[in-house]
């Protein structure tokens, strides 16, 4: 018996980090940036700056309130849109991400804008794409629909 729950454990795990079974709750399990390196297989510090760039984004465009609900319900947001090296953390690629988010808030309005961002990382234009959607899974299995949907808002 001992055996079988042992392998019944394995397989759910392993069927997590393949991608296979329920997508939220491997989701719900790990945090914003261990799904996108899990996800997309980008390094940590991508990960780090480009969700912190999506949300910088996010909180030029929503309301003080709106974005405060967004904050309340993911607060690893605050973190990541800190991670770049304005404030001494960040490393590498990301010492270039703040003179890009620097930027007006016209340029970063837009997905479009966040291409520049993406391409200081390392990354294509392709990842804001792939970016966002694993955003909005992981605000909807944080924060559910309320949450998801003020991204969207934004993002989509």
């Amino acid at each position: 018996m001992k055996k079988r729950l042992m392998v019944v454990g394995l397989l759910a795990v392993v069927g997590c980090v393949l991608g296979f079974g329920a997508a939220p709750v491997c989701a719900a399990d790990l945090n914003l940036v261990g799904l996108l390196t899990e996800k997309l297989g980008v390094t940590t510090e991508q990960a780090e700056g480009g969700a912190g760039a999506i949300f910088d984004v996010v909180s030029k465009s929503l309301s003080a309130d709106d974005f405060t609900k967004v904050t309340d319900a993911l607060p690893d947001v605050t973190s990541l849109m800190k991670s770049d090296a304005s404030t001494g953390s960040g490393t590498g690629t990301l010492k270039g991400l703040s003179s890009l988010l620097g930027k007006s808030q016209s340029s970063l309005s837009s997905l479009a804008g966040l291409s520049d961002i993406f391409s200081s990382l390392g990354l294509g234009s392709d990842m804001v794409g792939k970016f966002t959607s694993i955003v909005i899974e992981y605000a909807q299995s944080k924060g559910g629909s309320e949450i998801a949907n003020l991204l969207k808002s934004v993002l989509q």
